[in-house]
């Protein structure tokens, strides 16, 4: 096994020498013969030689021209990740480049979603709004072999219509694989021939998850598409059964006994993980709080099944009606989770916080507790901002203390918005569906006070241990969120400059948050406001895991890591092992290096798996949204312009549904979109819809498969002319 490795290693180097030849400005394109007299091989060692340079051809990384002499690559060849649109063209995604490359429809050769392919680049640099661009050149392997769509019936063979829009290609059946399958199935189909041009890929069907009409499939549809782990392997299992579903009193000992402190947990009625616990109490000097969060790596031991199945999952998944956890009930629900009446594990960040809301001191441990109540939202909301009689006399004994978390996150909260924590403050949907899983009612689903109340004990200590990593300069997961792209900024400053806002220092490359927070401010309660806020949201880079600090812009803070649930997040459960370590005095130069040679791929993988989650989440709301509307064609309602392309106008509904008004559905005019101002403007009228009016529109058609919603404005609406 040695010899074979050190082989590869020589290989491989050899490999590299090479390259660094052709790259070498010195030298001139060779041919083989030249390379081998250059580099003195005969025999064996020549070929050897041929075979990398065929190899570094085949990779782009160096050309051969027609008289078999190798050389630099006339372009920029680059190896990336490419993700396809419904519309043909697609993106290449190139590891440690912060922007992708922009592949027209007729420059992505055969490659689907999500292959990894040599690109050439055609345009290096991005300006005046345009991306960079490049065209694909070689499909290096595919990024999806396995496709969930609906089957299609032909006479003697049959087709799957994917439901992923973006893989692009309806992939062919013989007729031996349409047995037992009748239209409107919904397969899972392996491909085993990637077809080209003017070939479909051909596929064998793997799994039939049943008839698109029957109740849940499509759920159970969108967690097999994204090819999302639902049961446990055994050995993950036979783990768990090792544990126990009390803590041995063994485990006690040396831990800080918080089992006589009034304890609470809040959380939403449906929860069941609860892995957030809180202690608030004031003296003279300004408060105590204490954010006490389950000691899941007890359990969860490194390198462990359980730990390489969290790992590959990376966040558990909420899908309206199921959760795919990231670790098994009997740890996410049992022995894990903060349930009250019952001693648990947990580990603890105790602040010490002024009147003015700042953190003056603090103390990490690994504590036991046992929490009093269990506490939903709506229960803490109706005792403080209600004085409801009934709950104020069951929850006497709390009664004080949650109104002194009403006192206090009222602190933290100003102090944050002091230092330019941005808010954006959108309400969610909530769906409620009937027991076929079939959606019967939507609405908006606003934060109430006790929310507010948890994020804020959340956000201070997760700073907290963000900040003292930091200082202590020991290998960490950080939660970032690097500043907008200038030009995006810009943009959106020149068009709210149009409606008479305006924002500060725009001359500097990176803006301030305080700015963004002022300007949401300033149009909070205007009739502006949903659109504003919407394009200023869309200005801001998406939050990410990294190794390294670089603050989070959002909060405006310069410290910041997910340490508060482990039981469903990776880099809490990750940052949680490290924090115990380094209390034990075990984070020696060993497992530091240990830490920093792994942290980089975990930090990188919870990005991934972050995302896919909110995808699958987005995805399965959005079908429900439409699946619901379904039941309102022809009807009519108001509702707010949300969005608007060359294509279209998006509507935006009072619960939260959004649909488009199809240009070439504007039968009165033809519609020019002005980009610079966000307005549709009629040639011949000069009528203008732009983002943040009301409009009256009718359902006129739904697609569940591609998710969308098909508005006309309805013009007959008496109250027009009101709007």
């Amino acid at each position: 096994m040695k010899k074979r490795r050190n082989k590869k290693d020589m290989y491989d180097r050899r490999k590299k020498i090479v390259l660094d030849v052709i790259m070498d400005d010195a030298y001139k394109p060779l041919k083989l013969r030249e390379f081998a007299y250059l580099f003195q091989v005969s025999g064996k060692e020549r070929e050897e030689l041929g075979q990398i340079l065929n190899e570094l051809v085949a990779e782009g990384k160096i050309s051969v021209n027609n008289r078999g002499k190798y050389k630099k690559p006339e372009e920029l060849v680059l190896t990336g990740t490419f993700e396809s649109t419904q519309r043909g063209f697609g993106f290449v995604t190139v590891e440690g480049e912060p922007d992708d490359y922009f592949i027209p429809g007729d420059q992505t050769l055969d490659a689907m979603h999500l292959d990894t392919v040599l690109m050439q680049v055609t345009n290096k640099v991005a300006s005046n709004g345009r991306r960079k661009e490049g065209k694909i050149i070689k499909v290096v392997k595919r990024g999806m072999d396995q496709i969930v769509g609906t089957f299609q019936k032909n006479k003697t063979f049959g087709f799957v219509v994917p439901d992923n829009q973006k893989f692009g290609k309806d992939i062919f059946l013989p007729g031996p694989e349409c047995r037992n399958l009748v239209d409107g199935h919904k397969v899972v189909v392996k491909i085993v021939d990637f077809g080209g041009k003017g070939k479909k890929p051909e596929g064998k069907v793997v799994e039939i998850l049943g008839h698109t009409n029957d109740p849940r499939v499509d759920i159970l549809s969108v967690v097999k598409s994204y090819d999302v782990p639902v049961e446990f392997p055994r050995e993950v299992m036979n783990q768990v059964k090792n544990i126990g579903d009390e803590i041995d009193p063994a485990e006690i000992p040396g831990r800080l006994d918080l089992r006589d402190w009034m304890t609470v947990t809040i959380d939403g009625e449906d929860a069941k993980d609860l892995d957030d616990a809180i202690t608030l109490t004031k003296n003279e000097d300004g408060y105590q709080l204490g954010v006490h969060i389950a000691d899941v790596s007890h359990y969860v031991t490194e390198g462990s099944p359980l730990d390489q199945e969290a790992l590959k999952r990376g966040t558990s998944i909420y899908l309206i009606d199921r959760v795919i956890p990231m670790l098994p009930h009997k740890l996410s629900n049992g022995i894990c989770s903060l349930n009250a009446g019952t001693d648990r594990l947990a580990l603890s960040c105790i602040m010490d916080i002024d009147f003015e809301g700042k953190i003056v001191g603090h103390k990490i441990a690994e504590t036991v507790l046992r929490v009093d109540e269990r506490m939903n939202y709506s229960d803490v909301a109706k005792i403080v901002d209600a004085n409801d009689p009934a709950l104020c006399e069951r929850y006497e004994k709390q009664v004080p203390m949650f109104f002194l978390m009403k006192e206090l996150s009222g602190i933290l909260r100003k102090r944050r918005h002091e230092r330019g924590s941005i808010d954006f403050d959108f309400p969610e949907s909530k769906l409620v569906l009937d027991e076929d899983g079939r959606p019967v009612d939507i609405f908006p689903y606003d934060r109430n006070c006790a929310t507010k109340f948890i994020e804020d004990f959340m956000l201070a200590a997760n700073e907290t241990i963000a900040e003292d990593y930091f200082w202590q300069e020991l290998p960490f997961v950080y939660r970032t969120h690097e500043s907008p792209d200038p030009e995006k900024i810009q943009k959106l400053a020149s068009f709210i400059q149009n409606m008479g806002y305006f924002m500060k220092n725009m001359a500097r490359e990176n803006i301030h948050p305080k700015e963004i927070q002022k300007l949401l401010g300033k149009i909070e309660g205007t009739p502006e406001e949903a659109m504003i806020s919407r394009l200023a949201l869309r200005s801001m880079k998406q939050a990410k895991y990294t190794t390294e600090n670089i603050g989070h812009f959002g909060l405006s803070a310069s410290y910041y890591c997910h340490f508060t649930s482990p039981i469903r997040r990776y880099p809490d459960l990750q940052i949680h092992r490290i924090i115990k370590e380094n209390l034990h005095g075990k984070l020696d130069r060993k497992r530091i290096g240990h830490y920093d040679k792994i942290l980089g791929s975990v930090a990188d993988s919870s990005s991934k798996t972050e995302r896919r989650a909110e995808e699958m989440e987005r995805e399965v709301i959005k079908m429900k949204k439409v699946e619901y509307m379904e039941q309102h064609i022809g009807e009519s309602f108001v509702g707010v312009i949300s969005g608007l392309t060359t294509w279209g106008i998006y509507v935006e509904l009072p619960n939260t549904i959004e649909g488009m008004i199809r240009v070439a559905d504007m039968w009165d005019d033809y519609y020019n979109y002005d980009e610079a101002h966000y307005q549709m403007i009629g040639q011949e009228t000069g009528r203008v819809f732009e983002l943040g009016m009301a409009v009256p529109v009718k359902v006129v058609k739904t697609d569940k498969l591609l998710r969308t919603i098909d508005f006309v404005l309805d013009e007959e609406d008496e109250e027009w002319e009101i709007w």
